[in-house]
């Protein structure tokens, strides 16, 4: 694999979203089975610094990967590459959780990826930025990768 390139994403999970763990879709598909992403950070953190929240997110190259919160985080399932959590205290400091993160070292993104986030507290939007590095291969890499993303 050649890499091309580095791409960031960042953004903010609403409220409604974060209640009912629906994604948000990051448009990386560029019509192509012979280039894909890789994800290399994942963070999230609360938009409120004041208010104790605590947050988990997930990276998903499904759109209907399980927004459950009993079964929010699934490493068997081929479609969820990284998995993060955050706190954040009442009084603006952190308790365990800004920096973790847990990556697939092996994951490669060919089409979208998909962002979910579940948090305690319904209205505190939840930011995140995910840094990828970009990669060039055989198409049939492409082809495996995709194959592999599929739920059993």
């Amino acid at each position: 694999m050649k890499k091309i390139g580095e791409y960031t994403a960042r953004g903010v999970v609403s409220e409604d979203e974060t209640e009912d763990g629906l994604p948000q879709k990051i448009f990386l598909f560029d019509g192509r089975f012979d280039t894909g992403y890789r994800v290399t950070d994942f963070k999230i953190w609360t938009s409120n610094v004041l208010a104790g929240t605590a947050a988990a997110g997930k990276l998903s190259t499904s759109a209907t990967s399980s927004t459950a919160r009993a079964n929010f985080f699934h490493a068997d399932l081929g479609d969820q590459i990284a998995w993060a959590v955050t706190e954040m205290t009442t009084d603006g400091g952190t308790s365990g959780g800004f920096d973790d993160a847990i990556i697939d070292t092996d994951n490669l993104v060919i089409e979208d990826l998909y962002v979910y986030i579940r948090c305690e507290t319904h209205d505190t939007p939840i930011n995140y930025m995910i840094t990828l590095e970009k990669y060039e291969f055989p198409d049939w890499t492409g082809a495996l990768a995709m194959a592999r993303d599929r739920k059993a």
